[in-house]
């Protein structure tokens, strides 16, 4: 089965409010839908900018990449990564080139498990049919503390048994009586993460770290800059609360150094950023082989099938940022995300609502 064409398309979505953390303000997000095609089958995978900045440019590197694949076996995925990995090597093995990598990888796995008539777990070689979650669509920095409460109640209600809330680089004691009036508002049987977003020093990482192990959070996220995976190995050393990174990270080599100096005890790799399937299972096979666990980072329709597959998948992150391109919603019981059964990753693109969002110009 040879791949025919590429087609990819750019949307805006919105949320319904803009979203502070440790970053800056979030206003919007610049959505690239691709689609691989082939023998009448489509493969599809949606990649994505931070308020719509850089998408044209992504989109079109994308566009250019397509000839690393057209006219080529769809079903030789490893072997389009490894021609794809020499096709970038000018322009670097990190940042957009890598994602570009990601976007028809993905799309080439939707499709040969669609092709193969599994879903994609299973064409992977299945380890569980559900995967623990955590509700990350919320608890920012923006909301005061009594909306915190809520919205940290009205998760638990739903029956998330973990969710995640950020922290800021500012005030320490700010930040403590925050995650207090969470953690009494949810009770310590709810599983609490906290995520600095990279805005901390290591000495005020680790200060800060100190004063949050009362809380007995799961993980204590990305404290520092992801560029200082030697700082972070200090970090966790001195803290006895886990600490959780690699969102930002590319490649197996990246997460091989994060191993190596041992910066985290949850591996976090983002389908977009790490270099697709290929790679978050060369990855979660690399970190298994060390102990460490791996969780999700956005994308929760497609990390979903990829955890799945992982023996040693902790958590997947649930955000739903872009829940509303499809035509399938993730299902959930007793703080579980199933993992479904349909061919593929097992979502596939609601064209409707997309042709109501080019319309609008959303």
């Amino acid at each position: 089965m040879k791949v025919d064409r590429v087609t990819t398309r750019a949307i805006t979505l919105r949320p319904d409010r803009p979203i502070g953390s440790a970053l800056g303000q979030l206003h919007s997000f610049g959505c690239i839908l691709v689609t691989v095609h082939a023998d009448g089958l489509a493969g599809e995978n949606v990649l994505f900018t931070l308020n719509d900045r850089r998408t044209r440019v992504l989109r079109s590197l994308i566009d250019e990449m397509a000839d690393l694949v057209i006219g080529q076996d769809a079903g030789h995925i490893a072997g389009f990564w490894s021609r794809a990995w020499r096709d970038v090597n000018f322009m670097g093995h990190k940042g957009m080139p890598v994602m570009g990598i990601s976007a028809l990888d993905g799309a080439l796995w939707d499709l040969a498990a669609k092709r193969a008539g599994l879903p994609l777990y299973r064409m992977l070689g299945g380890a569980s049919a559900r995967v623990p979650a955590y509700q990350s669509g919320g608890l920012w920095l923006d909301r005061s503390t009594d909306e915190l409460v809520a919205e940290a109640q009205g998760f638990k209600a739903a029956g998330f048994t973990a969710m995640k809330m950020r922290l800021s680089a500012g005030d320490p004691d700010w930040n403590i009586a925050r995650v207090r009036a969470v953690r009494e508002a949810i009770g310590p049987e709810i599983r609490l993460m906290a995520d600095a977003n990279q805005g901390l020093t290591e000495n005020d990482a680790i200060r800060l770290g100190r004063r949050l192990e009362e809380f007995g959070l799961t993980w204590f996220e990305e404290p520092l800059p992801a560029w200082d995976v030697e700082g972070l190995a200090r970090v966790a050393a001195a803290l006895d609360t886990p600490i959780a990174s690699g969102e930002t990270d590319y490649t197996r080599y990246g997460f091989r150094r994060m191993i190596e100096l041992r910066s985290a005890d949850i591996l976090m790799p983002d389908l977009q950023r790490v270099g697709g399937v290929t790679e978050f299972m060369r990855v979660g096979h690399l970190a298994e082989a060390h102990d460490v666990p791996v969780s999700s980072h956005l994308f929760p329709e497609q990390s979903l099938s990829v955890l799945g597959a992982l023996a040693n998948a902790h958590s997947l992150e649930v955000m739903p940022w872009f829940s509303e391109l499809y035509c399938e919603r993730l299902d959930f019981a007793d703080g579980y995300a199933i993992v479904p059964e349909r061919p593929g990753f097992g979502f596939t693109f609601d064209e409707d609502r997309i042709r109501h969002l080019e319309r609008q110009g959303a």
